[in-house]
């Protein structure tokens, strides 16, 4: 958990000028190509990495944009689209996809070192990783279940020592909202609070890398101001605590109880601001994916594949983002590490392979008993079971 000795930025007023100022200068750097016409506007996410010699600047690693996602109907059971094409989800894909990259050359990154003599990477001492967005992400602000989808003594039951908490308090874990085909893709936010437990990694980074874990979470104010006082560095916090506080403290090496700092960044641009009242509001349906080692592309939300796909080339490959999970999975095959190469032996599914990091795993379970996350509903087995070619 970050305290007081962790190396962090010095002031928060400064930090959120910082953190905002990077992400929204590299998506104006971006072209127009996917980004919001009109009336429309978006959401920006952004992973950053900072350092210990100049805290204040840091380096933007990957961004995205997008509100879409597919409904379960349109899960696709090859792998081969993005079902979540929420800023933030994006943005984590890239920063994955980042980290293949680099690992996978000749000169690895900087700001990661061997952690011990099994091959493993981890975080460099000093270094921190953050998260821009501009604007609160779904599901901070739970809307409690009818009485048809949870019995009132489910809240208060005692679980790992855990005390009684209101809908208040905790909130549910919800679904992303969309109109027409329900989705099963769960909120931005209940996403954050799991990779406070897990890191930002995923389970295959997780056979070769330690947790990484975000340091900050930087959100951009609403121009309409916070509604009924919501207060992002106070009321994130105590939500984020009180979902944290029914979990385990017996977390498997090398995972830790991780609690970021949260700030409050100035009010976004024009694009990223969601209008209300008598204008009916007009989201963007494409998801501007980009990291630092050169990718850069624009997906369809509401198709899950790259912008521009035919419906005749509606199942070529051509058309697969280097998001999707066969694509991501192939960047982890294609690794030339000890702990990959074991993959490559003989033909595993993509759920097999996640399967088999043993220690990410069991900190999942740990999850799956806490009361909060009891309701987090699987995806259909179906979705991961996907063979991963061999490289």
């Amino acid at each position: 958990m970050l305290d007081a000795s962790s190396p962090q930025p010095r002031d928060g007023v400064l930090w959120a000028e910082a953190a905002s100022s990077a992400a929204l200068r590299q998506y104006c750097a971006l072209p127009k190509k996917g980004k919001p016409q009109g009336r429309e506007s978006t959401v920006l996410a952004a992973f950053l990495l900072s350092f210990p010699e100049n805290p204040l600047n840091p380096t933007v690693l990957s961004l995205a944009t997008g509100t879409k996602c597919l409904g379960a109907a349109r899960l696709g059971p090859h792998g081969d689209l993005v079902h979540d094409a929420h800023a933030e989800i994006v943005a984590r894909r890239a920063l994955l996809r980042l980290i293949y990259a680099e690992i996978g050359t000749n000169s690895p990154p900087s700001w990661l070192v061997a952690s011990g003599t099994d091959g493993r990477w981890r975080l460099r001492d000093g270094h921190q990783l953050h998260l821009y967005i501009t604007q609160l992400p779904c599901g901070v602000m739970p809307v409690p279940p009818s009485p048809l989808e949870v019995r009132r003594d489910q809240l208060d039951t005692m679980v790992n020592g855990c005390s009684a908490l209101s809908i208040s308090d905790v909130g549910f874990v919800q679904r992303k909202p969309g109109r027409g085909d329900t989705t099963l893709s769960v909120s931005c936010f209940d996403k954050i609070t799991r990779w406070c437990v897990v890191g930002i990694q995923g389970a295959l980074l997780s056979h070769i890398l330690e947790p990484l874990y975000l340091s900050t979470i930087t959100i951009g104010q609403s121009p309409g101001g916070a509604p009924d006082g919501f207060c992002i560095e106070s009321n994130v916090v105590k939500v984020l605590g009180a979902r944290l506080s029914c979990l385990s403290r017996k977390y498997p090496d090398p995972f830790k109880p991780n609690k970021p700092l949260f700030f409050e960044a100035p009010i976004p641009p024009q694009e990223f601001q969601h209008t209300s009242g008598d204008i009916p509001p007009l989201t963007c349906g494409y998801s501007i994916c980009w990291n630092k080692s050169g990718l850069h592309e624009v997906v369809l939300g509401t198709t899950g594949r790259k912008q521009g796909t035919s419906s005749k080339a509606a199942s070529s490959p051509s058309t697969e983002s280097l998001l999707c999970k066969i694509r991501l999975a192939e960047a982890f095959i294609s690794l030339d590490h000890a702990l990959v190469t074991k993959f490559r032996h003989e033909k595993l599914s993509y759920r097999a392979i996640k399967d088999m990091a043993c220690e990410y795993q069991q900190i999942l379970e740990l999850l799956r008993k806490a009361p909060f996350f009891a309701r987090w509903r699987a995806k259909p087995t179906s979705v991961d079971s996907f063979t991963v070619p061999r490289s």
